[in-house]
């Protein structure tokens, strides 16, 4: 486990820059946890270019990106209503809820940046594909739960 921190915190501090050197691209040494972390430090440092929704995009599991795919309509509807919350958020606290070999769920606590608190509902499953066939990827978001404002 301290290991696994260990090579956790240099792609936490990258995505806690401004400046996106590179976007981190799914492999099979990241765990679920990782995955969704990656997203929300990125969702949580967007930055004018929109690295923050690129890096999210990343790990899209491949059957969703035929839902919502291509980017630029994932990137429209990280801006909309459901999602917007997740742009430039405060924090972010991950709790996992349940998993099995394949699948894991997490309840995910979004202080946005007006300090409305949030929860969303995040899945993250392996891929199928050939290319990175037991990456994670996050497969299902929810719509968020308003909690109301925070003091």
């Amino acid at each position: 486990m301290e290991l696994k921190k260990i090579l956790i915190l240099p792609i936490l501090i990258l995505l806690n820059t401004s400046v996106y050197a590179e976007l981190i691209e799914p492999n099979k040494r990241l765990e679920p946890y990782d995955v969704v972390k990656i997203q929300l430090a990125a969702l949580k440092n967007n930055n004018k270019d929109d690295n923050g929704i690129k890096q999210t995009w990343l790990f899209a599991h491949p059957d969703n990106k035929k839902i919502t795919g291509p980017y630029e309509r994932f990137r429209i509807m990280i801006y909309g209503q459901q999602y917007k919350f997740l742009l430039n958020h405060s924090s972010h606290k991950i709790n996992l809820i349940t998993n099995s070999p394949n699948r894991f769920i997490y309840r995910i606590e979004i202080l946005s940046d007006k300090k409305q608190l949030f929860f969303y509902e995040w899945h993250v499953q392996k891929g199928s594909e050939e290319k990175c066939k037991n990456c994670w990827f996050t497969s299902a978001v929810s719509i968020p739960v308003d909690q109301g404002n925070t003091i």
